[in-house]
């Protein structure tokens, strides 16, 4: 048996859809619809970085504890990743002012 020394910098679909434990269907259907990010090879092969496998745990758990169909995923994750550049931004405006957060 080898083991790899250190992690792969991108994941071909069969190895990403092993890592997260889904279909390589899913996984497909998913970055045609824009919910997961890929990069495609001129022959036509799909290549995710390594941070795709949390984006694909995060969308494991929306479906998961919302029952939210793949539209609506798209829908959710886009408004949380406003939600995270919104709150690291007034978090930069606050440390830069020194004025106190609003939480």
């Amino acid at each position: 048996m080898n083991y790899a020394l250190i992690r792969p910098t991108r994941l071909d679909l069969e190895s990403f859809a092993h890592t997260t434990s889904t279909h390589p269907d899913l996984v497909r259907r998913l970055v045609e619809l824009g919910i997961l990010d890929a990069d495609q090879d001129l022959a036509g092969n799909l290549w995710f970085s390594p941070r795709q496998c949390a984006a694909m745990a995060r969308i494991q758990r929306l479906r998961t504890g919302f029952a939210l169909n793949y539209a609506a995923l798209g829908l959710v994750v886009e408004l949380l990743d406003r939600i995270a550049v919104l709150e690291a931004t007034l978090q930069h405006s606050s440390r830069r002012t020194g004025g106190r957060p609003w939480t």
